[in-house]
């Protein structure tokens, strides 16, 4: 663990220079987004230089801690009158992924902004916009005086978006973490082009896997039996024709998203050495993504049978298999969700909840048995992250900090409950 580092409160603008008469947290937001937190090589001390700064405006105190080599997660606490209740995590990432700069309108690191306000650069969505929000709705909060019974924790993490393995995963069974008391955390969502505001209590298991197809080898002038590729074509076509049934199962449901089906794609392909030589072995990988309802143990079955179906000695390996299957209560009896939602609705916000489709750090919450929601304040705005000319409308970033300036206070004030005094 680093040292503990505490400074002066400024709750003013939260910026060393305006832009015009832009508003204070826009340029603050555009800032962020300047630094290249971009893989393969994240200027990690630029953020953490970045958060410091944060911390020191805000008045709270930072603990960094070094959960490998190079890789520190950041953690400000805000704390309660009643240090003793469960705290609330409000987490975010500080990488982002890479660019194809040719693609872009804009410099994808300039933090360009349009004339119709709108914000192009790397982590406009994905998920700088969220880190700000928290951010400036602390400032507000406190520089109007206020106070909750519970702590809120504003924790950056490197790496989430390599997978985690040397963030959040590591950092989640840490003793820092724990020291944390955690009772509930947001992280982040995704964009909704509609009005509504898309809420995320789940997430599809990741399973990558490898299979392997021996066969004889021999010239490529013969008629070979039991061929690699013979074999090789019997496992595609059952991965995909599995794939075309999820797919027309999503196409034709009115009630299901893609976090409601499994997704299955072919990867990556090798094998073969030359023209003329059929190769002794190929193999074929891929990618699903498996919603909380499928049970795991019979989807492993059916990949085994599609193996024995393909022929002699087909096998397979995962490169990624996780098996957690835990989702965050949506029920209105459970006290976090009821004070969420019933925060958003005093906004007037129209929430759609869904599994989430792909992969966040809130897994790795959720495996401790820690309830998690998925939630990035964004409603009309095109889904772009990880996509050329990702942006955000600099209107739909302002209200999301009035969004976190209602819920923040709204779970900080949760009434103890059982087991907590």
């Amino acid at each position: 663990m680093l040292p503990d580092k505490d400074g002066p409160s400024n709750l003013g603008g939260g910026i060393q220079s305006a832009e015009g008469d832009e508003d204070p947290s826009v340029s603050l937001f555009r800032e962020y987004l300047r630094l290249r937190t971009v893989h393969p090589e994240p200027d990690y001390d630029a953020a953490l230089k970045f958060l410091d700064r944060m911390a020191s405006e805000l008045g709270l105190p930072v603990v960094k801690v070094e959960v490998c080599p190079g890789r520190v997660v950041a953690i400000m606490t805000w704390m309660g009158t009643n240090p003793g209740l469960k705290s609330i995590l409000l987490n975010s990432h500080t990488d982002v992924v890479p660019v194809y700069k040719e693609h872009w309108k804009y410099d994808p690191f300039a933090a360009f902004k349009d004339a119709d306000g709108n914000i192009y650069a790397r982590g406009t969505q994905d998920m700088k916009c969220v880190t700000i929000q928290y951010i400036e709705a602390i400032r507000r909060l406190k520089a109007k005086g206020q106070t909750f019974a519970r702590t809120t924790h504003l924790m950056f993490v490197p790496d989430e978006e390599v997978g985690g393995h040397k963030g959040m995963e590591m950092f989640i069974n840490h003793p820092e973490f724990k020291n944390l008391n955690v009772g509930f955390a947001l992280d982040e969502g995704l964009a909704n082009p509609g009005e509504a505001f898309t809420v995320f209590y789940g997430e599809r298991n990741p399973w990558w896997l490898t299979v392997r197809c021996p066969g004889s080898p021999g010239h490529g002038s013969r008629f070979v039996e039991n061929t690699a590729a013979e074999k090789l074509r019997s496992v595609i076509n059952s991965f995909l024709d599995f794939r075309e049934k999820e797919k027309h199962r999503l196409n034709t449901s009115e009630c299901f998203t893609l976090g409601d089906v499994t997704t299955v794609n072919m990867t990556m392909l090798n094998g073969g050495v030359a023209y003329n030589v059929i190769p002794a072995e190929m193999d074929v990988s891929f990618d699903m993504r498996i919603p909380p309802a499928v049970n795991l143990q019979e989807f492993e079955e059916q990949i085994k049978r599609w193996c024995r179906e393909a022929g002699e000695d087909v096998t397979y390996e995962f490169a990624q298999k996780h098996m957690n299957q835990t989702v965050t209560s949506t029920d209105e009896s459970d006290p976090w969700w009821h004070a969420f939602s019933c925060t958003c609705k005093s906004l007037n916000m129209t929430l759609k909840k869904e599994i989430f489709p792909a992969a966040t750090d809130s897994r790795f919450i959720r495996a401790v048995g820690l309830p998690a929601i998925g939630f990035s304040p964004m409603n009309h705005t095109p889904i772009l992250l990880h996509d050329h000319n990702e942006y955000l409308n600099e209107q739909v970033f302002l209200r999301g900090i009035q969004v976190y300036e209602k819920l923040v206070p709204a779970l900080a004030s949760i009434p103890p409950q059982p087991g907590e005094e």
